[in-house]
């Protein structure tokens, strides 16, 4: 089935096309340049073959790609198509990968090779109860749809929607699996209106079409978004297969990337460089690092600044998008911890008790923002509850100073941020708890050099008779087969009862305070 009718003008990837055709629109280290027309033409035989399947009009897929040319095809061809994408994680085990299938509704899932097995392992235990269409990308698999091969026998005319495609990204929600944030799609006739939140951002961030991005996270993460952004503006990305510090310095230096976006475990490893190599390349075309996903060692960004100068800016958000606060380096220096200034709405820090009481400068509470970008939840009926007078909060502890500077005092105190990557405790317990040796755990994090914070599971067994290090050894490995690496316990205890306050309420702090103490 051949769907062919034209793409409009509002398109950023066609009007930059139209444009300047044979720029740079993607340098893969080590791989291809992809040129704003290839990729513009790449795009629309893909969506028009998506849409060929009988994807309709905010219908969702999911995508298992790696750091590649391919996926920014595929993103771009699933907004041309008019659907929902959800990047998932490369380091999921097939029953997360099947639940957030699941949850999203998704129809199809496009895998790259790489992750053959991992996808083919998700597609077993989805059984009957998953997407309809099984793609794999790079040639033919027994039972799966060959996309390379048919997407060549599609017409290069665009497809046009009425809607533009977005991603759906996975954050933590209220319970403990994480939860698929969505939001409307907006017309396609508007697809070069820049909301007032992006424009803001993107001023904040100084980028244009002279910019070239250096992106070095894994592409399912969230700041993915910012190389979409970099093509809208008309800019240049350069993408890292795998962060390496010595490559991503050569890769700055070799293509004299303007900005680039970092998580603090990847300063540490900049920084544990011999002087030499840290030393070897030209990095005077780099303007704006920024960073993000969880705090960065005042000790560690004051060691960047001193190396790359005051070019590092941090901001402090969420996939969310409640609001978002944004500092530079020379505005750090003066304010030493802080995550920034509101660049969105106004910040209220609210009483922790009653959720409503506006505290006074240098007095900790919840944080809220107004002017955040309205979402839902999957599954959720209405928006996110909780908030007063249209407020919304990630859950974080901070304060402001008399300037309006916010300092995060705890970030989202139970979830914990290991190597840039979230990780919900809730769904690591759920996953103990139904062990039957286990009769109450607590996860937390705790303080690990490299990446920040390391999992830490604190057991209360069923039995305690039990030899300790042998159902260590048992719980250990039972984490490391239902899930991810990055969240299985590097650390476990057991003790006789969780602490807890007079209204049972678990007290998680002082478990990390013990611990923290200890480790």
């Amino acid at each position: 089935m051949r769907m062919m009718v034209q793409l409009p003008e509002a398109d950023w990837l066609g009007w930059h096309t139209a444009r300047q055709p044979d720029k740079a629109a993607l340098h893969v280290v080590g791989g291809p340049s992809v040129s704003y027309a290839v990729l513009d033409d790449r795009a629309s035989r893909l969506a028009c073959w998506l849409r060929g399947l009988g994807l309709r009009e905010g219908d969702t897929i999911g995508l298992l790609l790696d750091n590649d040319a391919r996926t920014v095809e595929m993103w771009w061809a699933a907004r041309r198509a008019g659907l929902y994408f959800v990047p998932l994680g490369t380091r999921l085990k097939p029953a997360e990968i099947v639940y957030i299938l699941r949850d999203s509704g998704a129809r199809a899932l496009v895998a790259a090779p790489a992750f053959a097995d991992l996808a083919a392992s998700a597609r077993g235990e989805c059984g009957t109860e998953g997407p309809a269409h099984w793609i794999m990308l790079g040639g033919a698999r027994e039972g799966w749809t060959d996309l390379d091969g048919q997407v060549a026998t599609m017409p290069p005319t665009p497809f046009q929607p009425s809607v533009t495609g977005r991603e759906i990204i996975y954050s933590s929600g209220t319970t403990g699996r994480p939860k698929g944030i969505r939001r409307d799609l907006a017309p396609a006739a508007q697809a070069r209106v820049i909301p007032a939140f992006e424009q803001k951002l993107r001023a904040a961030c100084a980028l244009d079409d002279s910019s070239i991005y250096l992106s070095v996270a894994p592409l399912y993460h969230a700041t993915g978004r910012y190389l979409m952004r970099l093509i809208e503006s008309g800019g240049t990305n350069v993408i890292l297969p795998h962060f390496d510090p010595a490559a991503a310095l050569r890769a700055i230096a070799n293509w004299r990337v303007t900005h680039s976006q970092w998580v603090p475990t990847m300063f540490t490893r900049l920084l544990a460089l011999p002087l030499a190599e840290r030393t070897a390349y030209d990095l005077s075309s780099h303007r704006v690092a920024l960073h993000a996903a969880a705090p960065c060692p005042i000790d560690v960004k004051r060691a960047m600044i001193d190396w790359w100068g005051p070019i590092l800016s941090e901001y402090y958000g969420g996939s969310e998008n409640a609001g978002v606060t944004f500092i530079t380096s020379t505005e750090w220096l003066e304010h030493p911890g802080s995550v920034g200034r509101s660049i969105t709405g106004p910040i209220h820090i609210l009483d922790e008790e009653d959720g409503e009481t506006e505290l006074p400068p240098g007095t900790i509470g919840l944080i809220y923002f107004e002017g955040g970008v309205p979402f839902r939840y999957i599954g959720d009926q209405d928006a996110p509850a909780g908030a007063p007078d249209g407020y919304a909060t990630y859950g974080d502890l901070g304060h402001v100073d008399r300037q309006g500077y916010l300092f995060i005092s705890d970030r989202r105190s139970d979830l914990i941020i290991r190597g840039g990557v979230n990780i919900y405790p809730r769904e690591v317990e759920m996953l103990l708890e139904a062990h039957p040796a286990v009769r109450e755990v607590a996860v937390i994090g705790l303080p690990d050099p490299e990446y920040g914070q390391r999992v830490a599971a604190i057991i209360c067994p069923r039995k305690q008779s039990v030899d300790p290090e042998q159902l260590k050894a048992i719980l250990l490995s039972y984490c490391r087969e239902h899930l991810a690496s990055i969240k299985s316990p590097s650390f476990v205890d057991f003790i006789h009862e969780l602490p807890r306050s007079e209204n049972g309420k678990l007290l998680k702090r002082l478990l990390r305070d013990h611990y923290a103490s200890i480790s």
